[in-house]
């Protein structure tokens, strides 16, 4: 019989209940304890939707981030939070956002720098580290959710993530090297195992994803020795890895004492038989556990459950009941329930799986595994139809975006002339002064803006009706510019409500969910648009919007897109062909509304590349193949226009210090990136690579609500002036500013505002 878990469930509800609840809370219209009641009624829901699997997965559930959980966890709390009023949860608030709702005014307390978790659009509070860190454990939450599971009848599985890749993840505040702290940090796992071997805890799950990674002598033997540790506890231990191929691990992980491993087969099919092959025995000699991550947890297509029996059913006769089966990842980066979507087109809806989606297809092959194929006929029969509706499908493929993409020549993706020619002609064109200020595109989207937008598309309001009060909006934006004296505008954006969905929206071959949503972090949730077929743009998508706004002021108006591999990384993508060939696709139709805009008159055009980095593969010996066509694909959206033109881009919270390089070859005029949760960290790589363009340090930290100082931001950036030349610094926050409030954005940038005066002086 083969064991069916889960490696984590999406935690946000069905219908984003965790997000309003946070929102409430921290906006003081709704008590803690009311929040935490929404928390166990949606992991009692969770649970419920897992309870044909052999374990649920505890732990998993979040009110943030799971590595943040993991420092509470341990009590790596950092020092700023430690005598401030309040309880833990408010601390821990203060580390997510920089405050929590019994704070107010401007809080004091900087929140935790926030990056990328591995290669999605998940993004994770970095832990903090001082050769003085301590780890205390503290594991009241989880042992309350454990016993929460238990009375409702559940077999408890926790889910922990490693103690290597906590260190790993994290970041050192002095001098010291984290992987020092390792045997500090073993104490609090040791102890954590033990106090979960007396709650009727079989199992733990133990995430380490590293090892999915390149990881030099130091690390391989952290890992060794941590499991050789943990491998004596009186609990079983599964280890788990997700993301992609352990190669130069596998090794290591087949030697490790625990009782069982889990491999996402996913996206290294190619080593479960060397895997199983090589795995040793337990502590106890027992043969080991082997899990398969089988089913994908980060893209929505249904499996080919045919096609997936074929290689499977050999393997479950080789193993017997020592396969346990699971999603290849946690189930944190799919919506929840594809039913319900009422409105999406039934055809492409029969090709989808959500998460509980994705459970049942688990179950199936369970069953069929256990009980025979003719024990499913028909189950197994609406799978082959609805795979065979996709491939065949005259939707999908369209010749002409096919023979366009054929026809792509180098010199598409080069400017006329060098940046220095390009630089001197666009400052006498726009004359800015020094450190010229900016913002990155959007402004707050009000519930007026979000109202106005859901009557049009509802059909409650006319197209007249509706432009007008987007123009009435844009008005409103360009008037607040002019007042703080901003010297490059933006429209603010109010008809889009994401930037990658607005764009989809009137691309062919994008589908669009209705509750389609996956948490990017805290509250933030995202619905990412579905590439079903290839892309193509039937006509203009933001150039009248942008016409309207440059002919309310005398200043730069920038036109706002969002570029071709950003739109690709953030979207769930089709799985029948490279991703590549479809980011040129998504590339070409960009170029179009780029020169489109330039033709109407826009000569500064931002093409956001947000999301230029997760798309890295995890390994750096396979970047140069990505960076190759991720590069060549903004590069063939942005380069088509003139000298005059002056093209920005603008980059999320990522480390792309490792590819700076890269990043220079866009050639991009003005590249804007988020640092100032760094205390601009990120920009140590400008001491040894000469970047040879223009740079917009955000000195504005726009995902918390805190304003900061004329101060603050001037000495973010002398800090950045000790880097790049001052003639080639502008001035700008963070990211976009759609997810705040007018009240927070107007001080803040009339504060930013006047910190570029000071830096002109």
């Amino acid at each position: 019989m083969a064991t069916l878990h889960n490696l984590g469930f999406p935690r946000i509800g069905t219908k984003r209940e965790l997000k309003f609840a946070l929102e409430k809370f921290w906006q003081k219209k709704i008590p803690v304890e009311q929040l935490q009641n929404t928390a166990q009624e949606l992991r009692k829901k969770h649970w419920q939707h897992q309870q044909a699997l052999s374990f649920v997965p505890v732990g998993d559930f979040s009110f943030y981030d799971q590595v943040l959980d993991t420092s509470f966890l341990l009590g790596n709390v950092p020092d700023r939070v430690e005598n401030l009023e309040g309880t833990n949860l408010d601390n821990y608030f203060r580390i997510a956002r920089g405050r929590s709702a019994i704070d107010t005014g401007c809080s004091c307390v900087h929140a935790g720098e926030m990056t990328k978790w591995f290669d999605t659009n998940y993004h994770y509070i970095v832990p903090e580290f001082t050769a003085d860190t301590e780890f205390n454990l503290d594991c009241k939450t989880l042992l309350k959710q454990i016993s929460e599971a238990n009375i409702l009848g559940h077999k408890a599985k926790p889910v922990l993530l490693g103690p290597v890749s906590y260190l790993w993840l994290g970041k050192e505040k002095d001098q010291s090297n984290k992987i020092d702290l390792l045997d500090k940090i073993l104490i609090a796992y040791t102890e954590l195992l033990a106090q979960l071997a007396t709650r009727n805890v079989d199992w733990v799950q133990i995430d380490e994803p590293i090892l999915v990674t390149e990881l030099d002598n130091d690390w391989q033997q952290a890992i060794t020795k941590t499991y050789q540790l943990l491998g004596n506890s009186p609990i079983k231990i599964l280890l788990a890895t997700y993301f992609g191929q352990l190669k130069e691990n596998l090794p290591l992980l087949c030697e490790l004492p625990v009782a069982g491993v889990h491999l996402d087969a996913i996206n290294a099919k190619d080593e479960v038989s060397t895997l199983i092959d090589n795995l040793t025995t337990d502590k106890n000699g027992n043969e080991k556990i082997v899990s398969l991550g089988i089913i994908n947890g980060r893209n929505i297509w249904k499996t080919d459950i045919i096609a997936l029996l074929s290689w499977l059913e050999p393997v479950a006769e080789q193993l017997g009941k020592r396969l346990w089966l699971a999603p290849s990842c946690s189930l944190l980066h799919v919506p929840v329930d594809l039913n319900n979507e009422e409105k999406l087109d039934p055809e492409i809806r029969s090709w989808l799986a959500y998460a509980i989606q994705k459970l049942a297809e688990l179950e199936l092959v369970g069953k069929v595994l256990n009980d025979g194929r003719a024990s499913c006929v028909q189950a197994l029969a609406d799978n082959a139809a609805a795979i065979e509706s996709r491939r065949s499908s005259l939707r999908v493929h369209n010749q002409t975006v096919k023979k366009r993409v054929e026809a792509i020549s180098d010199d598409m993706s080069n400017r006329q002339s060098p940046f220095a020619e390009r630089n001197t002609l666009q400052k006498g064109i726009f004359n800015l002064p020094k450190f010229p200020t900016t913002t990155i595109g959007s402004f707050p989207q009000t519930t007026e803006i979000r109202q106005a937008r859901r009557q049009y598309k509802n059909g409650d309001i006319d197209q007249a009706s509706y432009q007008k009060l987007m123009q009435e909006e844009i008005q409103h934006c360009v008037d607040i510019q002019h007042q703080l004296g901003l010297d490059v505008l933006v429209h603010g954006v109010p008809e889009r409500n994401d930037m990658v969905e607005y764009f989809g929206e009137q691309l062919d071959g994008y589908a669009f969910s209705q509750f389609g949503w996956v948490q990017s972090y805290g509250s933030r949730c995202v619905k990412p648009p579905i590439i079903f077929g290839d892309i193509s743009r039937p006509q203009a998508m933001t150039v009248e919007w942008s016409k309207f706004a440059q002919t309310l002021t005398n200043k730069p108006m920038k036109g706002m897109l969002t570029g071709p591999v950003t739109i690709l990384n953030w979207s769930f993508v089709r799985d029948d062909q490279p991703r590549s060939t479809t980011c040129l696709q998504l590339a070409l139709a960009i170029r179009d509304e780029v020169l489109d805009l330039e033709a109407a008159g826009i000569n500064i055009i931002q093409i956001d590349e947000a999301a230029l980095r997760e798309g890295l593969p995890l390994r750096r010996a396979q970047w140069q193949e990505y960076i190759d066509w991720a590069i060549q694909s903004f590069k063939l959206s942005a380069n088509g226009v003139s000298d005059k033109t002056q093209i920005h881009t603008h980059m999320c919270y990522s480390e792309f210090n490792d590819m700076i390089a890269a990043i220079a070859d866009m050639d991009a005029d003005v590249i804007t990136i988020e640092t100032s949760r760094s205390d601009m960290e990120l920009l140590d790589v400008f001491d040894e690579f000469n970047y040879p363009n223009d740079i917009g340090p955000g000195v504005y930290d726009i995902h918390t609500p805190n304003i900061p100082t004329v101060e603050y931001m001037v000495n973010l950036m002398k800090k950045a002036a000790k880097r790049i030349p001052a003639e080639n610094l502008w001035v700008n926050p963070d990211c976009g500013l759609k997810t705040r409030g007018w009240a927070e954005v107007k001080p803040a940038l009339e504060n930013m505002v006047k910190a570029a005066i000071q830096l002109r002086g």
